[in-house]
């Protein structure tokens, strides 16, 4: 166990913070962080069970199931933000899948535009019924979760890998439009992420390459100059960084937590 003492960032305490797919993985973890920091809390999920345990232990304002991808259920659930919170400081864009592992001419057009639905489009959602709000708040951040195949191609992921790509231009550009509103945005990308998600990822490529699933944990872990996953609160403490007002000078940054992924 870890008995190092954990900083408290500035100006996050009494921030409202909306964070989707907060109730497991990166999200919840990011969402463990802001709540420890003192924010407000507003999450929404897909699973119903995850979203009920996050919700009480976190002591989240709105827990709502929304799915990112369609846009009633992220239009209800930023309205009960306004309604609940009466506002909103930060948005984090954490929702996201792995999407189809195959090749261009085998993965299906329904899998294609349902990764880049969740995974981009989904941003876009978020994105466009929070401003409003950050706007009315005199500003506020928003965190777009990319992932190193935002900065690589990856072969037989290229739904995951151009949804993620698409994430760095979309923040790139949120930083130029709204920074005279005194909003910032930035992306994180982060790398091998320990965890069920990655552990798929590598089975199904595993599966289809036929090799052993050790085998093939090892060759994503020798792309990665420290050889090792990257736990999830690192990641946390990324967007817990850029939110408070230790990151209010960072805008249109697209930042890797990943131990140095060299390549994909």
């Amino acid at each position: 166990m870890n008995d190092t003492p954990r900083m408290i960032l500035p100006g996050l305490s009494g921030k409202r913070i909306a964070i989707s797919a907060g109730a497991g993985g990166i999200g919840l973890c990011i969402a463990r962080e802001l709540a420890r920091q003192g924010a407000r809390l507003a999450i929404c999920d897909v699973d119903p069970a995850a979203l009920e345990a996050a919700a009480a232990e976190l002591g989240a304002e709105v827990a709502m199931l929304a799915d990112v991808s369609a846009e009633a259920e992220v239009a209800a659930f930023f309205k009960a933000i306004e309604t609940g919170m009466s506002g909103l400081d930060a948005l984090v864009n954490n929702a996201g899948i792995a999407g189809p592992t195959g090749g261009v001419d085998t993965i299906s057009t329904a899998d294609w535009r349902r990764c880049i639905d969740i995974c981009l489009t989904g941003q876009f959602l978020c994105t466009h019924y929070a401003v409003p709000m950050l706007r009315a708040a005199g500003g506020g951040a928003i965190v777009n979760m990319s992932s190193s195949a935002g900065r690589f191609g990856y072969a037989f992921r290229t739904p995951y890998a151009s949804a993620k790509w698409g994430v760095v231009g979309f923040t790139q550009s949120l930083a130029k439009e709204l920074g005279p509103d005194n909003i910032r945005a930035n992306a994180i990308l982060p790398g091998i992420v320990a965890g069920p998600r990655i552990e798929k990822v590598i089975a199904a490529r595993a599966e289809q390459t036929g090799v052993s699933h050790e085998a093939m944990t090892e060759r994503y872990l020798s792309n990665v100059s420290l050889r090792r996953m990257t736990p999830p609160e690192d990641v946390a403490d990324m967007a817990a960084f850029l939110i408070a007002d230790t990151g209010r000078n960072l805008s249109g940054q697209s930042f890797p937590v990943d131990g140095n992924v060299e390549t994909l």
